[in-house]
């Protein structure tokens, strides 16, 4: 017994002495890392090495070791593998094809990891030398079009994607990356319009093409003529841009679909009753558990189709069938998913619910539905920067959406009338189910509900003061339309005007806190306003009489609220302090809004006194408003229904400069090594007769 226990440490001490075995290809990449020619001694070395599986851990990890000038050594033959990946491109043996698009990515990403600092230029001379790298470039993104045009595998044209995606964000600065110089001279841009013009394409690789467009239109978008943002411009393909439509509609919905689940399940179990039994004082806190990490890329890719391109605005109307109540998960969805919510793009069945027919008895939806849905969601928390930037990013496309004279026409439309259940933080004061069963309305309704909504809700000492300002702007804007078009909308405008005067009130409130930030006054000129607006122009777009009589009603109520921020304006405006100029235009917006609440007060007043009445009912109110109409004057205030047009650079062009950086960062983490794995492919390629 002894002596086999002798035998067996014996062998276990000769194994472990034994060094590992080696891959071959390892080995082969160790000869690529010598000064020599690897091809000198083996003239099939070249042939050889993409037969085999690459094995991308080694690779990258071997190039990341090297600095500049120990890559400089070996610049020939790295420059000689790839020159030789392109070469393998136009093979006829998929492996092959497999393989360098591989090694390419491995290229691309390991030399760049080690050597930031270094500029485009000498990255470009490593990878495949001066003199040569037009030409390889050139052949390089030739190779790619084809492969993603033609009729082989969806795995390697998934491939040449992830390749493409790799080589965008190899750089945290988008503009930084030189290499791109190539992509652009050598368009893509026709790949991805027939990729997105394919529902079966659209289907397998919809998401990675609308996010590499966003990225590529982001290139120097400033400093030089981007070609990729001058097609965007000018494509009015209607299968094409609703493609694209459809694959943003797609990924924004299975993120509405994963909250909702996990809302759900935040609302069951124990924590659940526990609050139900205690009362609302917890819920916020258990909402906060429910992860919002947003999809900013795919929100980036529809900005920018609205942005750039008017022919995308009808897609935003384009009917198709509610895609959350039309997909039914094949598998329970996991408690804590394997990626942030929204992060990752949508499952091929997700994907393609949307090519389903119609079913008279399931509600339609359109993009903007779901990107409204999606926005409520995003809008309810802004205490982190990645949040803020999100809802941010979300009230930019509303504005784009809100200037668009088509848009206006198709959000107006009373004959295109949705049901639109926005989702609404919950808040001590009102019950979670107080969404009440909401009625079939124009979808400007539901933009309108969504302002209302985060007016009401964000109003604390972390004040957002940006996002407001954009919120009350789109809603401005909505309503010059309504009044150069003469639009009668049946909303309830008494909701708007409940959430700006507690506005004002807490502005006011605040006043200490917030000046020492922001310019409060810009806010509440812009509020004062859109008052000033229903005050002139009302009576040419709020639905009935009593709608006006309603906005007097809801001024002389509130009257205190405008008395005090008269006094406050005039208070400052008095003094030589750096707030002089905005109070006082806050002032002077004021003189409508104080000549009714002084005429009306006394009217109000006297009627009481003359019929004994300690407090007057609403009623009573209104009709002493409607009787005395004839002897108000009122002064005509200029340039009420004007406004200044939403313009990216030079204001919003340090924010997209960031967010395009984060976004980079993150679709870098997510084409990792795993992605990338050739096992499936290899099984594909194998079964190919």
């Amino acid at each position: 017994m002894a002596q086999v226990e002798k035998k067996a440490g014996l062998l276990r001490k000769s194994s472990a002495s034994k060094k590992p075995l080696k891959e071959k290809v390892v080995l082969m990449y160790e000869e690529i890392f010598v000064r020599e020619d690897p091809a000198k001694n083996n003239p099939r070395f070249w042939e050889e090495l993409f037969l085999m599986k690459v094995n991308l851990e080694y690779l990258e990890g071997k190039l990341e070791s090297l600095d500049g000038d120990e890559l400089m050594k070996v610049k020939d033959n790295i420059n000689s593998l790839f020159q030789h990946c392109i070469q393998a491109l136009g093979e006829e043996h998929q492996i092959k094809v497999v393989n360098a698009l591989q090694t390419l990515c491995a290229l691309f990403r390991g030399v760049h990891q080690k050597n930031k600092s270094t500029s485009g230029f000498d990255i470009i001379n490593m990878l495949m030398g001066f003199d040569k790298a037009e030409l390889r470039m050139k052949d390089l993104m030739e190779s790619l079009d084809t492969l993603l045009c033609g009729d082989g595998s969806e795995s390697l044209k998934s491939l040449c994607l992830k390749l493409l995606l790799c080589l965008v964000t190899v750089t945290d600065n988008i503009s930084q990356n030189t290499i791109l110089e190539y992509v652009m001279i050598n368009s893509i841009f026709e790949a991805i319009l027939q990729i997105l013009s394919s529902s079966s394409s659209r289907r397998q690789h919809g998401y990675d093409t609308v996010v590499l467009l966003a990225l590529l239109v982001n290139y120097r978008k400033y400093e030089s003529v981007n070609p990729y943002i001058v097609k965007l411009s000018i494509v009015d393909d209607e299968t094409t841009l609703n493609g694209k439509g459809l694959v943003i509609s797609q990924a924004l919905s299975e993120y509405n679909r994963q909250y909702k689940d996990k809302e759900e399940e935040n609302q069951g179990g124990f924590f659940s009753a526990l609050t139900t039994m205690v009362g609302s004082m917890f819920i916020a806190d258990a909402e906060e558990k429910i992860s919002v990490q947003t999809n900013e890329a795919i929100l980036l890719a529809l900005y920018e189709a609205v942005h750039l391109n008017r022919n995308f605005i009808t897609v935003l109307a384009q009917s198709h069938p509610e895609i959350d109540l039309v997909t039914t998960p094949s598998a329970p969805v996991p408690t804590t998913p394997t990626a942030p919510l929204g992060t990752a793009p949508p499952s091929v069945d997700v994907m393609s619910s949307t090519e389903l027919p119609l079913d008279p008895n399931l509600q339609t939806s359109n993009l903007l539905i779901t990107f409204l849905k999606y926005s409520s969601i995003v809008m309810q928390d802004t205490k982190d920067e990645h949040r803020l930037n999100s809802a941010k990013l979300c009230l930019i496309i509303l504005t784009c959406i809100a200037e668009d004279q088509y848009a206006n026409a198709f959000l107006h439309d009373d004959n295109m009338n949705f049901r639109v259940n926005l989702h609404r933080m919950p808040m001590r004061h009102r019950k979670k189910g107080a969404d009440k069963n909401i009625p079939s309305r124009p979808l400007v309704c539901a933009v309108l509900d969504l302002m209302v909504e985060f007016i009401v809700t964000h109003m604390m000492k972390e004040f957002p003061m940006d996002l407001y300002i954009r919120c009350v702007q789109v809603v401005h804007k909505l309503i010059c339309y309504q009044k150069k078009c003469r639009v009668r909308l049946h909303y309830t405008w008494r909701e708007l005007w409940s959430a700006l005067i507690n506005l004002v009130k807490f502005l006011m409130s605040n006043e200490t806190v917030l000046l020492t930030k922001y310019n409060i006054f810009h806010l509440a000129l812009l509020v004062i306003n859109l008052f000033n607006m229903f005050i002139t122009y009302g009576d040419t777009f709020l639905p009935t009489p009593s709608s006006y009589d309603e906005l007097y009603y809801e001024i002389v109520r509130m009257h205190q609220v405008f008395d005090n921020l008269y006094c406050m304006v005039l208070r400052l405006s008095t003094n030589a302090g750096q707030w002089k100029e905005a109070a006082s235009k806050v002032t002077l917006a004021l003189v409508n809004i104080r000549a009714i609440i002084n005429h009306f007060n006394p009217k109000i007043e006297s009627y009481a006194a003359v019929n004994h009445i300690s407090q007057l009912s609403e009623e009573q109110v209104l009709e002493v408003v409607r009787s005395n109409y004839d002897t108000l004057t009122l002064k005509l205030q200029d340039g009420l229904d004007q406004y200044e047009r939403y313009s990216e650079q030079p204001k919003e062009a340090a924010f997209f400069k960031e967010l395009v950086r984060s976004i980079s960062l993150n679709v870098r983490k997510n084409v990792s090594l795993n992605t990338l794995s050739q096992d499936v492919l290899l099984k594909e390629f194998s079964s190919i007769s």
